[in-house]
């Protein structure tokens, strides 16, 4: 269960582990089933969307327990703040046998972008004791939550995962990207890729790339979403909308990563750092301002960097000039990152709790089922009728 499937750094992460995972799955978005949805769907995974229209909308409680109560889940793993408040509580008054939930971004002052009120906090915990167990994607992650109030021996760390054979440097991708896009081949290209909200600050990155940029070197931002208006003012500001390029929302990261020789990643705050991954699985030089995946990883490629416009003009200004180095990705990443290990270990967390639950009468024992399967009454590619 997730609130929405538009882009997304969670809701990417749930499709990757949903073609991954060894068990059978259905999805429920509570709104915005968004294109991420279309993918999944694509797999053979069934998405019912809610459609709800306010987050206080609470007939969907009433919708989402008898969803549950049909589909005879053995498990219940929410992702995100709203599908937490309301899937943990429609789950256990179900009676589902386990209910887990992945933690994605729960910063030091926000929580997915909203302010971490009295009130939040509040739901948050609430719907946290209703859960049997925490997934943080980071220790960054687990200390927060434990210094908000989420018992310690509730949490276990397993961090997003990355599909590195997604991501790899793919110099046909590179040249067709450039090609869309009108970037000469042997230009030089400071790549951006995300979400454009003010926790970025790609604003930062156009001022510090600005003094730098002429017609072999441009900055190529990729992504969409409330920032993007003011970004296009900055540049025009800054005096180079000629030379930074909003290519919008794209699927295809592995060519879109090819296409850049720098990565740049400013965020005031990150929980993870996905983005960052990516671009080293690339073989990508980083510049990164915080980036806690990387901690007690030691590569050249990745130089985090002060999040001030000078500081990183300076680095930026190192990167740009020297000849390109072979894009090899670093071997520490794939070995704790890669997504078969990631799904085995969500995997084994839902077997864990399940065999260690009562199924309280409404599903076969553990025993009985066939191996890897926690859904033995339905498959991925049920028709809407027979899953719901």
């Amino acid at each position: 269960m997730i609130t929405g499937l538009g882009v997304g750094g969670a809701e990417l992460q749930l499709e990757l582990l949903l073609r991954h995972t060894r068990h059978h799955a259905n999805v429920v978005t509570l709104y915005n089933r968004g294109p991420v949805a279309d993918t999944i769907e694509d797999r053979g995974v069934y998405v019912r969307d809610l459609a709800m229209t306010s987050n206080k909308e609470i007939s969907a409680l009433l919708r989402l327990y008898r969803i549950i109560c049909e589909g005879r889940y053995d498990v219940v793993h929410t992702h995100l703040y709203r599908s937490q408040v309301y899937g943990h509580l429609a789950a256990r008054l179900a009676g589902t046998p386990v209910i887990v939930t992945t933690e994605h971004s729960i910063g030091e002052t926000k929580i997915e972008r909203r302010r971490m009120s009295s009130p939040v906090q509040a739901l948050y915990l609430g719907a946290d004791r209703l859960s049997h167990a925490t997934i943080a994607v980071s220790d960054v992650v687990r200390d927060r939550l434990v210094r908000w109030g989420v018992p310690a021996h509730k949490i276990t760390v397993v961090p997003n995962a990355v599909e590195f054979s997604r991501v790899a440097f793919d110099p046909r991708g590179r040249a067709r990207v450039r090609a869309q896009l009108g970037i000469a081949s042997d230009a030089t290209v400071i790549g951006v890729l995300g979400r454009l909200d003010p926790n970025k600050r790609v604003d930062l990155v156009i001022r510090a790339a600005a003094p730098l940029l002429r017609d072999d070197r441009q900055l190529l931002i990729v992504g969409d979403g409330e920032e993007r208006d003011r970004l296009t003012a900055t540049a025009s500001e800054a005096g180079v909308s000629d030379h930074v390029l909003f290519a919008g929302e794209r699927r295809d990261v592995g060519p879109v990563l090819s296409s850049f020789d720098v990565f740049v990643a400013a965020s005031a705050q990150e929980t993870f750092g996905l983005s960052v991954l990516e671009a080293l699985g690339n073989g990508l030089p980083v510049l990164y301002t915080t980036c806690p995946a990387l901690d007690g990883i030691v590569t050249d490629r990745a130089r985090q960097v002060v999040g001030e416009v000078i500081a990183l003009r300076h680095e930026l200004a190192a990167e740009v000039d020297p000849p390109a180095r072979a894009r090899i990705p670093a071997a520490a990443l794939l070995e704790r990152y890669g997504i078969e290990s990631i799904s085995a270990r969500i995997d084994g967390l839902y077997e864990k709790l399940l065999n260690r639950k009562p199924a309280q009468g409404r599903t076969a024992a553990p025993s009985e089922r066939r191996d890897g399967d926690l859904s033995p009454s339905r498959t991925q590619t049920d028709p809407p009728g027979s899953t719901w």
